[in-house]
């Protein structure tokens, strides 16, 4: 959201003295399925939730392809434009984002280590994280933008006490859910049983695909429903789900503890709580 957590501080003081409406874009949030996962989390379908395994992994940079002047992969390699953190801070807070999102599981603290495996980049380009949430639950993240072969494959595990879900961005109209005394279950974007959740979100039939842009969509259409309201004069409406500037502090906290801990030689870090 910003170069660093003092801006995300600052912005999030800007943001609530304006009372304007603020849309962040982590518009893996705006996945039918993704808010299945949420539901049945919510629900308690999955019970007390035990671990959570998120990552994120590309191969664009397997080649210092920065240093040959692509922009795209230039200024993520670049300090003074990308922060203290490459990798991490550039896919790794999607991870972080989708994980929260759908587990409301919020991170107490967390390990860190950071590589930059092509010589002379500047930022990682490879990041592995063990975490503890509040609450009792574990995890572990990864973003690597240096795993050969590998495009955009975001995923998510949530293992709890009943049962466990997955979901892979690169095949985003399945949701599987794993029990551990019956048949598995793939619920699929489209179909009537799933909850008014993702249903309110969903675009197309069953069967045609429906992903990426739609789910920028989804995002724009709930800050369009709240700008609406505020414009009007009118309270914002209930049940609103989108990414607020909250959600940019708590990944600009996310990035500052990874690369206190990663300096650190892989120390466990505390999470800076958004109100600090």
């Amino acid at each position: 959201m910003t170069f660093d957590l003092k801006e995300a501080l600052a912005l999030r003081d800007l943001a609530k003295r304006s009372r304007k409406v603020f849309a962040l874009t982590h518009n893996y949030t705006g996945y039918p399925m993704v808010k299945e996962a949420r539901e049945l989390v919510r629900r308690g379908v999955l019970g007390t939730l035990l671990k959570v395994v998120a990552e994120y992994p590309q191969g664009w940079l397997l080649n210092p392809v920065d240093a040959e002047g692509q922009k795209q992969a230039a200024w993520r390699t670049n300090p003074q434009q990308a922060g203290a953190s490459g990798c991490v801070g550039d896919i790794g807070t999607h991870a972080e984002n989708l994980a929260r999102y759908i587990t409301g599981l919020e991170i107490e603290e967390l390990c860190a280590d950071f590589t930059a495996f092509v010589g002379g980049r500047r930022l990682e380009d490879d990041g592995n994280l063990l975490l503890r949430f509040k609450g009792g639950a574990h995890g572990v993240l990864y973003a690597s933008q240096v795993s050969a072969g590998e495009e955009n494959n975001l995923r998510i595990r949530v293992y709890g006490t009943k049962a466990s879900l997955e979901w892979h961005q690169e095949d985003p109209n399945d949701l599987v859910v794993k029990y551990p005394d019956a048949p598995r279950q793939v619920f699929r974007r489209g179909n009537a049983y799933l909850s008014d959740a993702a249903k309110r979100f969903t675009r197309l039939p069953s069967g045609h695909p429906e992903a990426f842009i739609e789910a920028f969509a989804n995002v724009y259409l709930e800050a369009a429903r709240a700008v609406r309201a505020e414009v009007n004069g009118q309270p914002l409406p209930e049940g609103l789900d989108f990414p607020t500037v909250e959600d940019g502090v708590e990944g600009m906290a996310f990035i500052a503890a990874a690369v206190q801990s990663a300096k650190g030689g892989a120390i466990w870090a505390k999470m800076q709580a958004p109100n600090d």
